[in-house]
């Protein structure tokens, strides 16, 4: 990595909390990139198990900014308000890069100025095997709100964005304890177009047991993501309908999974959300 011999071109930023077991790889394969005039900057959100420890072992190639445990929000917020870099990417501390990750992108932002966000393509490994995604889960290009709205298709670690895309859109949503990728690019694909660069650059690793989105209930946030965008008034009309098609039955379907936990009170709010009108 060039060492602040000029202002760096990108800057990448590593969330971690408690992932000592896999934090070296993913430090490892940023450092590892083809590409050099980037920085560094991990953002330890509280770590009790040894983290620091390893981080320090790479000090001075990677800038290492602690905290208290706020969740991966703020430290990504954390990350950006760092940052030196015009375009900047983040890598999640269980995955992991292939070298040619932020040459491949840049070269994309090189050749379409215009562009403000674009990912790459990812494959999948899951408690250490090779695993190929559902359909539902592909992919897309360009405007692609409708189909965010109802699972995420934007991933963290495969994404580069120019700075500027957070002045227009905001950051990430600290009051989220989960699902705050989701809130955001909703944010973001409802007005800006997220490229897809269709070469798969990142190793994302699944299956272990500190997954955020292993857990049930996640819905709720995502729920909540839905109801603050059509609360404002970034949508069009025809995106107004489908986030409110969305909305009612992410409701019924979390709904009932508050009934059968036994959760009648949440449940019943959440039924109530999925009748209301057009």
């Amino acid at each position: 990595m060039n060492a602040m011999i000029e202002t760096p071109r990108v800057s990448v930023i590593i969330p971690t909390f408690d992932r000592g077991w896999c934090l070296r790889e993913a430090v490892d394969s940023a450092l590892a990139q083809e590409f050099t005039n980037f920085e560094l900057i991990v953002v330890d959100d509280g770590s009790t198990d040894g983290s620091a420890g390893i981080l320090e072992a790479y000090r001075p190639k990677v800038r290492l900014l602690r905290q208290a445990n706020r969740g991966v929000s703020a430290a990504r917020n954390r990350g950006i308000a760092a940052a030196c870099g015009e375009l900047i990417a983040f890598l999640d501390s269980d995955d992991l890069w292939l070298p040619q990750k932020l040459s491949i992108q840049v070269e994309f932002f090189r050749a379409h100025p215009a562009a403000l966000i674009a990912q790459t393509e990812e494959s999948w490994v899951r408690n250490g095997r090779r695993v190929n995604p559902a359909q539902r889960h592909r992919k897309r290009s360009g405007m692609i709100f409708e189909p965010s709205l109802d699972l995420c298709l934007v991933s963290p670690s495969a994404v580069m964005v120019r700075r500027e895309l957070f002045d227009r859109v905001g950051f990430f949503d600290e009051d989220l304890p989960a699902c705050e990728d989701y809130d955001l690019w909703l944010r973001v694909s409802c007005r800006i177009p997220i490229h897809l660069i269709d070469i798969p650059l990142i190793v994302k690793r699944g299956g272990h047991a500190d997954q955020l989105s292993r857990a049930w209930g996640l819905d709720q946030y995502r729920i909540a993501s839905i109801r603050k965008l059509l609360q404002g008034a970034l949508l069009s009309a025809d995106q107004r309908v489908a986030a409110l098609r969305v909305l009612k039955h992410k409701c019924r379907v979390y709904a009932g999974g508050c009934r059968k936990r036994g959760r009648i009170e949440e449940a019943q709010r959440y039924e109530n959300l999925a009748v209301i009108p057009a």
